[in-house]
């Protein structure tokens, strides 16, 4: 496997996400090609509960592998089949790709 060089530095920006969760989008719009194979990366870091305890409505991970890190306090994650945990300070979480059809479809 190679190294790659840092090619730029980038800053992140404010988003809303989910049920209006705020949290800084590193990357994962505009043009993407400089990080793949991934897709985006959110900061969820922040002081003020009320800014992302709404969370996020039931949506398909389709095709790809979720990668949650803890850096201080705790996150409480469930998904659409009924699995559920909470990682804390140093806990890392690896959700393997779901191919489950959208409650939609």
């Amino acid at each position: 496997m190679s190294i790659r060089p840092v090619k730029r530095l980038i800053k992140s920006k404010p988003t809303l996400e989910g049920a209006g969760v705020h949290l800084r989008r590193a990357f994962g719009f505009g043009n993407t090609k400089d990080f793949d194979p991934f897709l985006l990366l959110d900061d969820f870091r922040n002081d003020v509960p009320e800014d992302y305890l709404a969370g996020f409505p039931w949506h398909p991970h389709r095709g790809i592998e979720t990668i949650t890190y803890v850096l201080a306090g705790t996150v409480a994650h469930g998904d659409s089949i009924g699995n559920s945990g909470v990682i804390g300070a140093g806990d890392v979480q690896r959700r393997e790709k779901t191919f489950q059809r959208s409650r939609q479809e």
